[in-house]
């Protein structure tokens, strides 16, 4: 297996002054409490065995200045680290041998809106709602929908290829993303693909970069493209006495209602009732109901979508539903997704000190032996869990937790979390779906892809950045 040392340089006084030079007394920060703020994401920092701490935070205004800081920093041999929003669960924006925070947060622009192509092109600092708000302005959709929309930006999503809720109808963001401009790790400016929909001219580097997770290249700006709109959009609760039952009413729902919905989510009642302890509101049957399904379903004919949501709820009840709840105001769906998108930081603010959020994948038809074996081996070990996610994806977040102080809680959360994984191999299932692979699970990349694979992602890095500058340490283990 290839294995490889770097000596990266250390940022000195002369280091700074130079990059002072290329951005502007304004563009480079040393004040460590800034340093610190910017060499982290939502991984808390408790869950790291060491301190990740950048030297310096330099913030890139267009591509020329980032072109010119990637050739001194190659040149000079030192690590830098691409951060977007910093709202990433992986590790990805941490700086695992110091060096060089580059954010891209002042590259927020809005470039173009090509109605004859349907594409918008953006740099990689817009947030990720404002290109869906831009969309439909003009009765367009972007697709890509991750539940941080909020706050990530599109760059960000770019890098991690981010799912979200509408993955099981349009895909996650690489199906969205038709061409970049991309600064190389030595400096040089290129663009991968372009407002074309079919391009076989050499390799598909477009989509190496998507979910590439910063290693290979600076993306600068951002070609995406855009669909019509559906006139109508409803929105489907439906709580289920237990897991299993809306588990199995997926595939029924698919195959009987004869409609793919944009968005099938699944909420376990553990992460139901937290919910509504973080937010102090209710939804229905959250105390009778162990899982809720999210539906939504799109039309352009409000009658013929009503008859169809008429269908869906006739197949739910069918299938073991408790009740079908339509919300069919902004009102309710707003409550509705503002639920669903709050999850994550319902637990985290329960137990916000022994907690891992993992991000498996495992094919739909396995989702519910999953979830029967993790609730056998949490039980077995005494830890809590919350599930949820993208279950026409078979994409789950779990949150493994322990409550008050729990001695050797470390180890206990890790071996619950080694055992999830064996079940999730057995399943044929992988280990993460849209969060990235990042610095926090790289460790743990051999369990699922073997030497041949994981040396040829070592080789083809290398291939882009053969002093290994550009986000080191994440993805695959070097040593």
């Amino acid at each position: 297996m290839m294995t490889a040392k770097f000596d990266f340089a250390r940022v000195t006084q002369t280091t700074v002054r130079d990059l002072v030079e290329i951005f502007g007394p304004s563009g480079v920060s040393v004040d460590r409490e800034k340093v610190t703020a910017y060499s982290k994401d939502e991984v808390a920092l408790h869950l790291w065995d060491k301190e990740y701490t950048a030297d310096v935070v330099c913030f890139a205004e267009n591509t020329e200045q980032i072109s010119d800081f990637m050739r001194y920093a190659n040149d000079k041999k030192i690590p830098v680290t691409p951060r977007g929003a910093g709202t990433g669960l992986s590790g990805g924006a941490v700086p695992a041998f110091c060096g060089i925070e580059l954010s891209l947060e002042c590259m927020n622009k809005i470039l173009e809106f090509d109605m004859e192509n349907l594409t918008i092109t953006v740099e990689p600092g817009v947030v990720t709602a404002e290109i869906n708000k831009a969309a439909a302005d003009h009765g367009l959709l972007y697709a890509g929908d991750p539940c941080s929309g909020d706050a990530s930006f599109i760059g960000g999503n770019v890098a991690e290829n981010a799912g979200g809720n509408k993955v099981v109808k349009y895909g996650p963001t690489g199906n969205h993303v038709l061409g970049m401009e991309v600064v190389l790790p030595d400096g040089s400016v290129t663009w991968f693909g372009g407002k074309r929909r079919k391009d076989v001219t050499g390799y598909d580097f477009v989509h190496l970069m998507v979910g590439s997770e910063g290693t290979l290249g600076i993306v600068t700006k951002i070609i995406l493209r855009l669909l019509p709109s559906s006139s109508f959009v409803v929105d489907l609760l439906v709580p289920f006495a237990d897991v299993k039952s809306a588990i199995k009413a997926v595939p029924a729902i698919m195959t009987e209602g004869k409609s793919i919905p944009s968005s099938i989510e699944f909420i376990d009642k553990q992460s139901m009732l937290l919910t509504e302890e973080y937010l102090r509101t209710k939804f229905p049957f959250s105390n009778e109901a162990d899982a809720h399904l999210i539906l939504q379903y799109e039309g352009n004919e409000r009658e013929r979508l009503a008859d169809e949501i008429e269908k869906i709820g006739d197949i739910c009840l069918k299938q073991g539903a408790l009740e079908v709840f339509v919300a069919d105001n902004r009102t309710v769906k707003d409550k509705l997704w503002k639920g669903r998108k709050s999850v994550a930081e319902a637990v985290w603010a329960h137990a916000p000190i022994q907690v891992s959020n993992e991000d498996v994948v495992i094919p739909a038809s396995a989702v519910a032996d999953f979830m029967r074996e993790l609730d056998d081996i949490c039980h077995g070990a005494g830890v809590k869990y919350a599930a949820y996610g993208h279950l026409g994806d078979g994409n789950m977040h779990v949150t493994l937790y322990l409550e008050g102080e729990t001695p050797g809680w470390r180890e206990i959360i890790g071996g619950v979390r080694q055992k999830l994984y064996t079940i999730v191999i057995k399943l044929e299932g992988t280990l993460t779906g849209e969060h990235g692979v990042g610095l926090k699970r790289a460790a743990y990349i051999s369990q699922f892809l073997d030497d041949a694979q994981i040396d040829l992602i070592r080789r083809v890095k290398l291939a882009f950045d053969p002093n290994n500058i550009l986000n080191p340490g994440k993805i695959v283990p070097w040593e």
